[in-house]
């Protein structure tokens, strides 16, 4: 079997306050094959984003990865040095950060950026560089790239910024792209645009991309996996259209009835009652078992690990766990 691009392994990372530790990830573990499109979704505050910047060395003082493993082909890199994390960033990590606004320098046009990005990475020209940037922006959708290369940033939309922050992103040829929410100030076409080159930068170079998105939408047109996160911890990973289409996770299977449907009426779309809760107020046992309809006995005292399941699933729910069902006989 070949070796996952990104390993992650029990993850944690902690945020030092006056109050106590909060624990912002707990145990979080998964995998990402060379060529696959990982999708990680949750509500706001589940991990995702946290996730993404440990993965890239970039969670900010106080904050720190208390423990775990990140390995890059087999690299282990969360405990390398400052300067060794540069030279990987960029390189073979590229990040496409949720705001584009303050991802770009509004002192240094774009081609600036792209050039020096490009030249810090691969051994070019200044023109090769240049040739290169203005492909690459469009590449992803931006008109008269040759011309706007030239701009500064707060000459382009939302939109446009978004999709040279993707640009940026790509230049370097990295090996996994950590794209957090990279659709979201985009109308649907330029979506489908973003979405292709994120699958052909998958199929022509083996590159792996963790999609970190609210949108199940874009999930299901791009991912082959899909993890779900809730309050730092590892809920269920799967294959997308199983995971979609049968959810095993009750939080999973909140998430998928809360997205309307064009093939059934309902004035009323389902709800997940309750909200995610504060990081320093995780419930014992299941971190969802206070808004869980299916929650029984060991719920409330242990917290369930994920259990492997057929077809190369995974799902952390005492329901799947034949031992602990049979210690309460009516679940």
């Amino acid at each position: 079997m070949a070796e996952p691009l990104l390993s992650v392994r029990d993850l944690v990372v902690e945020f030092p306050t006056r109050r106590g530790i909060l624990r912002a990830l707990d145990r979080v573990s998964f995998d990402i094959m060379p060529g696959e499109v990982l999708g990680m979704v949750g509500e706001s505050g589940a991990g995702k984003s946290i996730t993404g910047a440990a993965i890239i060395g970039l969670i900010e003082p106080p904050g720190r990865i208390a423990s775990g493993e990140i390995r890059l082909k087999g690299q282990r890199i969360d405990n390398i040095t400052p300067e060794a994390m540069r030279k990987i960033r960029g390189k073979r990590i590229g990040m496409v950060f949720q705001d584009p606004l303050t991802s770009l320098n509004p002192l240094y046009t774009v081609a600036q950026q792209l050039i020096e990005t490009i030249r810090t990475h691969i051994d070019c020209s200044e023109a090769e560089a240049r040739k290169r940037a203005v492909a690459l922006l469009d590449r992803v959708g931006i008109p008269a790239a040759a011309r706007r290369i030239d701009d500064y940033p707060h000459h382009f939309s939302g939109g446009m910024r978004q999709r040279v922050v993707i640009a940026l992103a790509l230049c370097a040829e990295p090996e996994l792209v950590i794209a957090d929410e990279p659709t979201t100030a985009l109308d649907v076409s330029v979506q489908s645009q973003i979405i292709e080159v994120l699958k052909d930068i998958c199929a022509e170079r083996g590159a792996a991309v963790m999609l970190i998105t609210h949108d199940m939408g874009v999930i299901a047109e791009t991912a082959d996996r899909v993890a779900v996160l809730y309050a730092g911890r590892m809920a269920e990973v799967g294959p997308v259209r199983e995971v979609i289409t049968e959810a095993m996770h009750p939080y999973t299977a909140g998430l998928m009835s809360s997205i309307p449907t064009l093939t059934q009426e309902s004035d009323r779309l389902v709800q997940i009652p309750g909200a995610m809760p504060r990081l320093n107020a995780i419930p014992t046992g299941c971190a969802f078992n206070p808004r869980c309809a299916k929650a029984f006995g060991p719920c409330t005292v242990e917290r369930p690990e994920l259990i492997a399941q057929e077809g190369g699933r995974q799902v952390a729910c005492w329901l799947y766990d034949e031992a602990k069902r049979r210690e309460v006989p009516h679940v």
